[in-house]
């Protein structure tokens, strides 16, 4: 276990499970609360709203960085995935992170590792039908960190609100007594909701990704100016998005928040979910019609 100065404390690199619980072991031995943030690393401000919503709930707040090789596809971009750990060590130490856990796929999934979390319906729509076993995948790695941390809390961004949603459920069916935080989505100024897929994204495809912010906004306004049928909103998003060839749209969604169920009537709480490919690279957000785009 390596500590790395931070200040007047030390952020604390793990890389074994022994080495994981022995970190938590000894904060729950002081009575402190521990939150936990998983991400794939290549930070941004998105996972560190995270890590500051962690620290204001918990005592000791550990982030994983952990490229998970089972929520993707064979065909997916898990090679040329974006990482860059010295940059994360210095973003996570700066914004109050305790302990770092590094772990490698041969970590957590040893040679003859079998046993899968394989989720329900909720799973096999919207991402799930575009991403074969991804969410399998997803809530796989999850419940292993949940079962090595064993976290008062964890903290998860809006922005995946079918990940979100599929993570509050498997915690409910499992019985875990973990509190799960949700996070409202950040964006760059102009819209575009913060992602670590956005260093693909160069020159005009960048440019043309900020046709889903504009659509979801769209939205939003439809709804402050009395629209409340769904399909409406739902061909006021298509309607702007065809004013942009570039932008491929693979799905609109107008969800009720609990289930993801479809709606045909709409109020402040109905989540807009939206999915695209911009050139190569695909994109996906989402808003609440009363909140907009925050």
């Amino acid at each position: 276990m390596e500590s790395i100065p931070r200040g007047s404390t030390a952020l604390n690199e793990l890389t074994s499970p022994a080495q994981l619980r022995e970190w938590t072991r000894s904060h729950r031995e002081a009575g402190r609360r521990i939150a936990l943030v998983p991400t794939m690393g290549y930070l941004h401000e998105g996972h560190l709203r995270l890590v500051d919503e962690s620290r204001r709930k918990a005592d000791a707040v550990i982030l994983s960085i952990f490229v998970n090789p089972l929520q993707f596809g064979p065909t997916e971009d898990l090679a040329r995935y974006p990482r860059d750990l010295p940059r994360d060590r210095a973003m996570a130490a700066a914004r109050g992170v305790d302990a770092l856990f590094l772990p490698t796929a041969e970590t957590m999934y040893p040679a003859g590792s079998e046993v899968r979390v394989v989720p329900g319906p909720t799973a096999e729509r919207w991402e799930g039908a575009a991403r074969p076993g991804h969410f399998t995948g997803v809530l796989t790695v999850v419940a292993k960190l949940f079962h090595l941390v064993e976290p008062d809390l964890a903290c998860f961004g809006r922005k995946d609100i079918q990940q979100l949603t599929l993570i509050k459920r498997m915690v409910r069916d499992l019985d875990w007594r973990i509190e799960i935080v949700d996070v409202p989505t950040v964006r760059e100024p102009d819209g575009l909701a913060l992602s670590s897929r956005n260093a693909y994204l160069q020159g005009p495809d960048r440019r043309s990704a900020l046709a889903l912010s504009r659509a979801l906004g769209g939205a939003h306004q439809a709804f402050c100016q009395g629209e409340r049928k769904a399909v409406a909103l739902e061909q006021r998003m298509r309607t702007a998005l065809e004013e942009n060839p570039e932008v491929a749209v693979e799905y609109i969604e107008i969800v009720e928040p609990t289930s993801l169920t479809p709606v045909t009537a709409v109020d402040g709480r109905t989540i807009v979910a939206i999915a695209a490919r911009v050139g190569g690279t695909r994109l996906i957000d989402n808003i609440t019609l009363a909140e907009g785009l925050g």
